[in-house]
């Protein structure tokens, strides 16, 4: 599967491709639009793009643009700390920062408002032979880095491609033409399953603002509008939602799909979700990153649930091999816990501009003839009958709400 090819068979297509706080655009408008923006970014140079903004539209519109033009996007939310925002800017040097919210203090870069429709009165200058490759960076996500410097680890067109077409192909219910329900932002990778799963099968992608989020009533309207059929949270957005009685099949009845990924799914919120979605299947992932999202899944039905306490994380992904190292970096035997290691054909190209964190955490290994990328997670876990088991952190990183929060960049 490649994405853009899988787009360009839907560019004529009326059917909405996101709606965002009752905003919404078709893929032919999607389409239509990266391409014209995708012309404006060709002409800026080969540096990555920073993309500020909250769940609009528009952004899906400069993340295709981006790839159409052949470089990568950087995305930043207008929830992220200043000093943050400031520590990405300063890092990227960006060749141009493309905005839906305003953003006026980085008097040194060029900003385009993206929703100005001026934008896209550009003549198109842009060809398939313009587009991402294969080995190419699609995206440069940003995490907490240990010496307070946030980290921003490269993700290729490749690794996304493998990445999605793995979590389509999960379970047995229909994932095209429907709607996917995204509540992590744009700059947390947990929104790249969400987002790239429904542009990839001419679904629409129903976006949930951190303002409905934390409005109950807005929260549950929303829902109920969304007539959303794949979901895609944090276990505790999950755990949140399930809080409220009215969170059961009537709100949402044509749900067939939670995906969880980016913190423990505890046995006690699958066995309420089991409950009042009885007609949905529950998928336990697991994934930094650094790997494209996740590398592990699970259905987690009644007879999962009662056999493993805590629960597994899954089985590996096609593509992909988990190892469970001491710390000497020799393998363990199985049931015996250890270093998650990651290596296959989703893991990042390192991190963006810094080699001594790439030197500790990447490495290349040669399997079955083939050079394939390694990363060293700093999870703890182990394997038995083919299933991986997380165990929390071998260092001080926390995760709170799925963030990675290292416990020196609070420092």
């Amino acid at each position: 599967m490649e994405l853009l090819k899988e787009l360009q068979k839907y560019r004529n297509s009326p059917r909405n491709a996101v709606i965002s706080d009752n905003f919404s655009l078709t893929y032919r408008q999607l389409w239509e639009k990266s391409e014209s923006l995708a012309s404006v970014i060709k002409n800026g140079g080969v540096r990555p793009v920073i993309v500020y903004g909250h769940k609009s539209p528009y952004m899906l519109v400069a993340f295709l643009a981006c790839a159409k033009a052949g470089v990568a996007y950087v995305p930043i939310d207008i929830n992220m700390p200043e000093n943050r925002i400031k520590n990405i800017m300063d890092s990227v040097e960006p060749q141009r920062v493309l905005t839906t919210e305003k953003l006026q203090q980085y008097k040194e870069y060029e900003f385009l408002d993206i929703t100005e429709e001026s934008v896209y009165a550009h003549e198109i200058s842009i060809e398939e032979k313009d587009w991402i490759k294969a080995e190419d960076i699609f995206y440069i996500i940003f995490t907490s880095g240990s010496t307070g410097v946030p980290k921003g680890v490269q993700i290729t067109y490749a690794a996304l491609n493998y990445f999605t077409e793995w979590a389509l192909s999960l379970g047995e219910c229909e994932k095209r033409n429907v709607v996917y329900i995204n509540q992590a932002p744009f700059s947390f990778d947990l929104s790249v399953m969400d987002l790239y799963m429904s542009l990839a099968s001419e679904s629409c992608l129903f976006t949930l603002s951190k303002e409905t989020q934390m409005d109950y009533r807005k929260l549950f309207a929303s829902l109920e509008r969304s007539q959303a059929v794949i979901w895609v949270s944090t276990p505790s957005f999950a755990e949140m939602c399930l809080a409220e009685p009215a969170f059961t099949e009537e709100l949402l009845p044509e749900l067939r799909q939670f995906l969880f990924c980016g913190e423990t799914l505890t046995n006690r919120t699958a066995v309420k979700l089991q409950e009042r979605f009885p007609a949905a299947q529950i998928y336990n992932m697991y994934g930094p990153t650094e790997s494209t999202v996740a590398v592990t899944a699970v259905l987690v039905d009644e007879q999962i649930n009662k056999k493993y306490r805590p629960l597994p994380v899954g089985e590996v992904k096609p593509g992909t091999m988990i190892k469970i190292t001491d710390e000497s970096g020799k393998e363990v035997s199985e049931g015996e816990s250890g270093e998650i290691t990651i290596l296959g054909n989703t893991v990042s190209r390192g991190y963006f501009n810094n080699p001594e964190e790439n030197q500790r955490a990447f490495f290349e290994a040669c399997i079955n003839g083939e050079k394939e990328r390694g990363y060293r997670t700093g999870d703890k876990g182990y394997i038995k009958a083919g299933m991986l088991f997380y165990e929390g952190r071998i260092d001080l990183q926390v995760k709170l709400h799925g963030y990675r929060i290292e416990m020196e960049d609070i420092e």
